[in-house]
């Protein structure tokens, strides 16, 4: 499990566009992203394998152009339950609040496409640990025990 794109965007309602690295902020999420802020949609991630499947349909996109602020590859993150906790990057931990999200009218890929999988796929995380991400990094579920000691 890896994260493979680490992506931002100045406004809201656009693609966001991968970078080399970003750096999460203990209670407000990834410095320099327009979503920033001290509340439960700190960080997006969507999975790899969830932009695949728009893919599948004939759409033509990538890591970013959901929006979201970490792509990753190997885990099927809107299965996790929340408050899962999510370890990446330099000593990042992210726990999960949310899972999907409904899309404004002005969703730059619900036009495009008509259809988006972040609503369904997509997940929501506020930072407990901050750090720096970048694309190759390892993710991992933190085991609950774990978890618990800190």
């Amino acid at each position: 499990m890896e994260i493979i794109s680490v992506n931002v965007s100045e406004e809201k309602g656009v693609r966001k566009t991968p970078v080399e690295t970003v750096d999460l902020e203990v209670g407000v999420g990834v410095r320099g992203d327009a979503h920033r802020g001290a509340w439960h949609r700190q960080v997006s991630l969507l999975a790899e394998e969830s932009i695949a499947k728009m893919i599948a349909q004939g759409l033509e996109v990538g890591p970013g152009d959901f929006a979201e602020n970490l792509t990753t590859r190997g885990l099927e993150l809107h299965t996790l339950p929340l408050g899962t906790r999510l370890r990446a990057g330099e000593g990042v931990v992210l726990e999960v609040t949310q899972i999907g999200k409904k899309c404004h009218a002005g969703c730059a890929i619900k036009q495009l496409s008509g259809e988006c999988i972040m609503p369904l796929e997509g997940i929501f995380a506020k930072v407990f640990s901050g750090g720096r991400v970048r694309p190759g990094d390892p993710l991992r579920v933190v085991p609950a025990t774990e978890a618990a000691a800190g």
